[in-house]
């Protein structure tokens, strides 16, 4: 017997616009957005709420007391279970440069425990590190940092390098040209990242298959009138560029004078969120180092930002402000967005065919119920 779900009363985004429709699912897929019901549908009723794709993070390390590079299964269950709460159904775990023992382990456990997440799915990792420039390092470990090298790269993969969805790296950097032919052949996304590179560096980075820009202005090179440096090659390309909308690394103003550069359709809202998101003000860590997080900004002890407290749900509900855009407009960039970096065709929509992964929410972006694979997983 056909099991069919029906969303029903909602407000669904479609792209960008909103319809009056019933979302219609069969085994965990989307099998029609229409006005008619069927009548054997189990009905969920969204009335005052907001249908839309979950929530697509390709860049967080951690959240509710965990990190991905604790490398063990339950950080990933704990992450993956707590996403959910946020609006994410997808996520990638994405570590911090490390040795090449420890990021191979981390890559591993992760792959492992993707299998039978039961909550957001873990789609692979993003490899923030360690092909970096040591003056844009941030927070990463210094005397982890390599030159980009395919061996180094199948070193740290192992027998997982399917697993692997995004590499930041620094274009600047003898070998990234090798590295980057090497990833691209294998449809991995090598973003720039962490990089001192010019603006002619950065250019010719982008002809060798940059396809995006890691927590773009933060960790590169800035803009100046003489140098446009990698922030002006970023806004005088069509790569992507990750966002971290937290109010804290980069300023309104700035995100504005970006969306009218590059366009919506060109950002990616990402969270760099780091084990303290979702819990208090305290002490924590990223990688090795201490993190102390006070009023929502996570510092090392030097003062250096050191990733973010941010959840997607705030993320998105701070475009809104920032921008003062449409909610289907900053849903894109947490959805459609992310999934075409990725390549992914059937997440990210709501569409027939694509995978039941749906977010309900109020017109404040408070996340109040998740399918995911067609099943009600939360309710609020």
């Amino acid at each position: 017997m056909r099991y069919l779900l029906a969303i029903v009363n909602g407000r669904v985004i479609i792209g960008k616009s909103v319809e009056n429709k019933a979302v219609i699912v069969e085994e965990g897929i989307i099998v029609d957005v229409c006005t008619n019901i069927p009548r054997k549908a189990d009905i969920i009723d969204a009335e005052g709420l907001y249908v839309a794709p979950g929530f697509i993070d390709i860049h967080i390390h951690g959240c509710n007391g965990r990190d991905i590079m604790m490398g063990t299964y339950e950080s990933v269950m704990n992450m993956s279970r707590y996403l959910l709460s946020t609006g994410v159904t997808a996520f990638l775990g994405t570590t911090m440069t490390s040795s090449c023992s420890k990021l191979r382990q981390v890559v591993s456990e992760a792959k492992r425990a993707s299998i039978d997440t039961d909550g957001a799915d873990l789609l692979g990792i993003h490899m923030e590190g360690p092909f970096i420039s040591h003056q844009y390092r941030g927070a990463q470990e210094e005397k982890y940092i390599q030159k980009p090298s395919i061996d180094s790269f199948r070193d740290i993969c192992g027998d997982n390098e399917d697993f692997v969805k995004i590499v930041t790296l620094a274009p600047e950097m003898e070998g990234a040209h090798e590295l980057m032919s090497y990833l691209n052949e294998r449809g991995i996304v090598s973003s720039m990242g962490h990089t001192g590179a010019s603006y002619d560096e950065a250019m010719r980075g982008i002809r060798w298959g940059l396809k995006s820009s890691t927590h773009t202005f933060n960790g590169m090179r800035g803009f100046n009138h003489r140098e446009p440096g990698a922030l002006g090659a970023v806004m005088d390309s069509d790569i992507m560029a990750e966002c971290i909308a937290d109010g804290i690394h980069v300023h309104p103003a700035v995100l504005r004078l970006l969306a009218k550069q590059k366009g919506l359709d060109y950002i990616i809202l990402v969270t760099d969120a780091m084990m303290g998101s979702g819990l208090e003000d305290g002490q924590y860590s990223l990688g090795n180092k201490k993190v102390f997080v006070k009023n929502g900004a996570a510092v090392l002890e030097n003062g250096q930002l050191a990733g973010s407290t941010l959840s997607m749900d705030r993320a998105v509900r701070n475009i809104i402000s920032y921008l003062n855009i449409t909610i289907p407009q900053a849903i894109m960039m947490a959805t459609a967005n992310p999934a075409r970096l990725l390549g992914i065709k059937d997440r990210g929509k709501i569409e027939k065919g694509c995978l039941a992964d749906i977010i309900m929410f109020d017109e404040d972006i408070n996340v109040r119920k998740v399918i995911k694979s067609g099943s009600l997983l939360m309710k609020k």
